[in-house]
């Protein structure tokens, strides 16, 4: 009987239904459970190749429970098939089994953050479903395989942090649907393959960190849906094809740290309107920074820095997103006063945390506005600039400040005490400034700073004792000032110094103390030309992290403490120019590390060790020892092989000093002879009506009164041998400089002896004058020199090129050399050497010629002075050749000619280089010591390289200024051509090669030329 309401046909249909789910599902099931227990083998192969699990994630990987209810597996809700591996961030080590290809349902594999290793199994290609691969944060090596580009349902393909190598896969341009392709830190080389652009569904593209090289593809224009450009630290080259620059959708742009160039579009910051991070530094980017790119609103990080980009910032006060600003590195601003204008179109942001805009050529003085940042700011770059004035004490302000650079600039003034609010600071560097006055106390309230570097400036006084608050300190750096007084045992006792401690070139006085053992973890210490006395503390032999050790140039004395035979770190050892004596340790043979060993100019006596570092003499140096000997002939010391050695070392030291105290007594005779010889001739002179000093004799009773004691309000320099003093004689009111010698220095006496020989018979207008030479002894019973000098009251070329603050001028005022008055000193200092070279029996050579040494009188006519290195030429008619009366030319490093690093004697060449440096510097305002010169980057081709279309962008701001102001009576054009003729002559004079050097006679032919055109064309002092 047939079931009501069914027809045949669908009872029948009923019927095959029912006997196909009788006899088929069995079947069904057991295909279901083969293909499951395939997943399964897979996943246990997948385990065989782990060889470390130290979290025993894998555990539950046995054949007692289903598989996908194993750790970090996910399977489908029907099918039961493995569609998910996670085992991200399990420390995991092994490789990959080729396995995991059998999984062939799997949609998801995370292996992120493990120790994989070897290659990626080519096998992953058979997985037809895989949506994500995230192998990231490994160690996997080898290739990427090509047949991944089977795996066409891939959205994310990520590789990051791996050891891979060889190049990006042209297949790759197949995965129509990746969104996320991250290849970067790995070692891949060749190029970016134009099939990249075939990504039609590419929305972030990383390949930073590798080598890939070649040029940016235009392919890439093709990707209109891309946010994230990351292509940093490559090899890539040419420029950026200007389509690139069109995919409005980009919000990060990352290219810094390749090799391409071009300029930026002029519409930038239009053609990105979603752009948040654009960062293109360490590139070779070149022009102007556009004013476009104010109107990227979005942007929040732009960092353009280590390009060759110039010009004026554009405005920036529609950024208020901007976090971090940095165009360091570049040839921005002019020097100009207005340059640092565009801080304060900055203030509108709320989110600054970082502004760096070291080494470029900003001038102007730091904004009050600079306050504004004060919530956020945590980083202020202003460092190798040409900022000048005071730091406004609105900087106190940023109390979250954490990096504090204005290194390098022309900063002056004290330093304010609201500093120490500062106290997140954890580095603050002022060197190479001209700061002066104390170091403020305030600074020991930085209690986490750890960096602080304030040398090369002009602060005196004593080390604050307060330093010793900051405990979190690794390097200190008070190197170059005028510091005096002891050294504090609480700031040396600072455990935490561990980089670097530098004292050096002031005026320290006293011992070392004993808590500079507290440095044990030191890698640095240089306490050098200072006055230091007393011995070296046995307790420094605790510094065992000691890696250089320099002394030179002060008083110790007594014996090297055998503690010192600890410091096995030591690669450098200066101990010379002390007063040092005993045997030399041989316990430095042992020291392996070490590479230079210098205790030359010391009281040390008997053998010389022979091993380690005393088998190389280019690396040991231990002349001036007399009481020495050595059985290498190399150092140059008594031969220590016969049994008569200690007698022939003791007759040559005892003939040694006979010689020595003959040779001074014969100049110190010649000298006093000289000045009574002048004493006489006035006499017999006729009277005149003009005043002439040269007949004073002046005792040490006479200039101590002069001086007001030596007083440092009288100091009105420190030069290489001694200081300088203004004084003012009681008798009739002349006005006189004291040069006092500082007698412990090395080559002090060698140099009074020197300048008084020549300036003996030499006389001109733009030499400075000798009055007289006082040589006595104090009230101390301590021989005591110095020479007496008419007094220049504008001070020295140096003041005005780069001047400190006055109290008159604290505010940045600064003091103007005109055109004119430029041209005119740079005459009175040609005149004096030709003079010097060409006028004299016998010519003297200066040989450190530089602004410092240059004075100026009340009508600002320049006077050459300090001829303490200066050298005598005894020209023979049968040597073409020139001796000197003394050997070792110094000078002073940027001024002295290149040649004279590699020999000893001096040249009428050698001063028309120096000359040559300090023209160009009088005209650009630049000093040849700026840290922009290195290597082989010199003012010479600072100035070469920017003839003749660009010499307006490096000259002295000051005198463009000037030059601004003659242009509406039609005068500018004149200046700049001549001021072209003042760089070709600098030029000229400066070349590397001494032959090829301009004559000084025909250097002040040339510029009296231009003077008298300038003159004509209205010019005036």
């Amino acid at each position: 009987m047939k079931p009501p309401n069914l027809s045949f046909l669908e009872f029948s249909s009923s019927c095959r239904l029912f006997f196909t789910c009788i006899v088929l599902l069995p079947c069904i099931s057991q295909v279901l459970s083969a293909n499951n227990m395939t997943d399964k083998l897979a996943l246990l192969a997948f385990k065989a190749a782990i060889t470390m699990d130290p979290f025993g994630a894998l555990n539950s990987w046995n054949h007692t429970t289903d598989h996908c209810q194993w750790h970090g597996v996910m399977c489908g809700r029907l099918h039961r098939r493995v569609t998910g591996l996670d085992l991200q961030a399990l420390k995991l080590s092994g490789s990959i089994s080729p396995h995991i290809g059998n999984l062939s349902f799997l949609r998801v594999l995370m292996l992120i953050n493990n120790i994989f290793h070897h290659e990626i199994p080519h096998q992953v290609s058979h997985l037809h479903s895989l949506r994500v691969l995230q192998l990231s944060h490994n160690t996997l090596e080898g290739k990427i395989p090509r047949n991944l580009s089977s795996c066409s349902h891939l959205r994310l393909l990520c590789l990051v942090d791996n050891r891979l190598v060889g190049e990006i896969p042209i297949e790759f341009g197949s995965l129509v649907k990746l969104r996320f392709l991250r290849l970067g830190k790995n070692y891949l080389t060749g190029t970016i393959p134009s099939s990249i652009g075939n990504m039609s569904s590419l929305e972030r593209l990383g390949l930073a960190w590798n080598e890939v090289g070649g040029n940016i593809p235009q392919a890439l224009r093709k990707l209109t849906k891309l946010e994230v450009l990351q292509f940093e630290v490559n090899r890539l080259s040419g420029t950026i094809p200007p389509s690139i620059f069109n995919l409005s959708s980009i919000k990060v742009f990352e290219i810094g740290v390749n090799d391409i160039g071009g300029n930026l579009p002029a519409n930038i910051g239009f053609a990105l309107p979603n752009i948040e991070i654009f960062t293109i530094g360490d590139n070779r980017f070149t022009g102007l920074i556009p004013q476009s790119m104010s109107n990227a609103t979005t942007l929040k990080w732009l960092q353009v820095d280590g390009n060759i980009l110039s010009g004026k910032m554009p405005p920036l006060d529609r950024l208020n997103m901007l976090e971090i600003f940095s165009v360091g590195n570049n040839y921005l601003g002019s020097g100009g006063y207005s340059d640092s204008s565009f801080f304060c179109s900055l203030t509108n942001t709320t989110f600054l945390m970082v502004l760096s805009i070291q080494n470029n050529s900003y001038g102007g003085t730091l904004p009050e506005c600079i306050g504004n940042f004060s919530n956020t700011l945590l980083e202020l770059w202003l460092g190798r600039n040409l900022l000048f004035g005071t730091i406004p004490k609105i900087v106190g302000n940023l109390i979250n400040l954490q990096r504090l650079f204005l290194d390098h600039n022309r900063f002056s003034g004290t330093l304010p005490s609201v500093l120490g609010n500062l106290n997140n600071l954890v580095e603050m560097k002022l060197s190479y400034n001209k700061f002066f006055g104390a170091i403020p106390s305030s600074l020991g309230n930085l209690v986490n700073l750890s960096r602080l570097y304030l040398d090369h400036n002009n602060f005196h006084g004593y080390i604050p004792s307060c330093l010793s608050e900051c405990r979190n300190l690794v390097e200190l750096d008070l190197s170059s000032n005028n510091l005096n007084g002891t050294i504090p045992p609480k700031s040396i006792g600072l455990s935490s110094l561990s980089i670097l401690l530098n004292l050096s070139r002031n005026h320290l006085t006293g011992v070392l103390p004993e808590e500079i053992g507290k440095l044990n973890l030191l890698a640095r210490l240089d306490v050098s030309r200072n006055m230091l006395d007393g011995h070296i503390p046995a307790s420094l032999g605790s510094c065992v992290g000691l890696e250089v050790l320099k002394m030179q140039e002060n008083s110790f004395r007594g014996t090297i403490p055998s503690s010192m035979s600890m410091l096995r770190n030591l690669n450098e050892i200066d101990l010379s120019h002390n007063n040092l004596s005993g045997q030399i340790p041989e316990f430095f043979e042992a020291f392996h590390f070490l590479e230079n060993l210098n205790l030359s100019y010391n009281n040390f006596e008997g053998t010389l060790p022979t091993k380690g570092i005393f088998n190389n003499v280019s690396a040991t140096f231990v002349s001036g020892n007399d009481k020495l000997c050595a059985r290498l002939p190399e150092f140059h010391l008594l031969k220590c092989n016969s049994r008569n050695s200690g007698r022939k070392l003791f007759l040559k030291w005892k003939l040694t000093i006979l010689i020595s105290f003959s040779v001074l007594g014969i100049a110190l005779l010649l000298a006093f002879l000289y000045f009574g010889w002048l004493k006489k001739k006035k006499r017999t002179e006729p009277a005149s009506n003009s005043k002439d000093d040269s007949s004073l004799s002046l005792s040490y009773r006479t200039l101590i009164k002069a001086t007001d004691g030596f007083s440092s309000s009288n100091l009105i320099g420190v030069g290489g041998f001694g200081s300088v003093y203004k004084g003012v004689l009681d008798e009739n009111g002349t006005v006189i400089a004291v040069k006092v010698l500082n007698l412990m220095l090395h080559g002090a006496v060698k140099g009074f002896i020197t300048e008084c020989e020549a300036l003996r018979n030499i006389r001109h207008r733009n030499l400075l004058k000798v009055l007289t030479v006082c040589s006595s002894t104090d009230y101390s019973g301590n021989e005591f020199k110095a020479l007496v000098y008419e007094f220049m009251v504008n001070g020295s070329l140096e003041d005005w090129l780069h001047p400190s603050p006055s109290p008159a001028n604290v505010d940045g005022n600064v003091q103007k050399l005109s055109l004119i008055k430029r041209i005119n000193i740079s005459i009175d200092v040609a005149s004096a050497l030709d003079y010097l070279h060409n006028n004299l029996q016998s010519p003297v050579i200066h040989c450190d010629l530089k602004p410092s040494n240059i004075l100026l009188d009340a009508e600002m006519v320049g006077h050459v002075g300090d001829f303490g290195l200066a050298k005598i030429m005894i020209e023979s008619p049968n040597d073409t050749k020139a001796s000197m009366s003394s050997a070792g030319v110094r000078g002073t490093i940027g001024y002295a000619a290149p040649e004279y690093g590699m020999e000893s004697t001096a040249s009428r060449e050698g001063d028309v280089y120096s000359y040559g440096i300090l023209l160009l510097e009088m005209f650009t305002g630049v000093s040849p010591t700026n840290e922009m010169f290195r290597e082989n980057f010199n003012l010479h081709k600072f100035v070469k390289e920017a003839l003749p279309e660009q010499i307006l962008e490096i000259t002295d701001p000051l005198l463009l200024q000037e030059m601004e102001s003659h242009k509406g009576m039609g005068r500018g054009d004149a200046a700049r051509d001549f001021l072209e003729m003042v760089y070709r002559i600098g030029v000229a004079c400066s070349v590397q090669a001494r032959r090829e050097r301009m004559n000084i006679t025909k250097v002040e032919a040339q510029l009296h030329f231009i003077r008298d055109k300038l003159h004509a064309a209205g010019f005036q002092g």
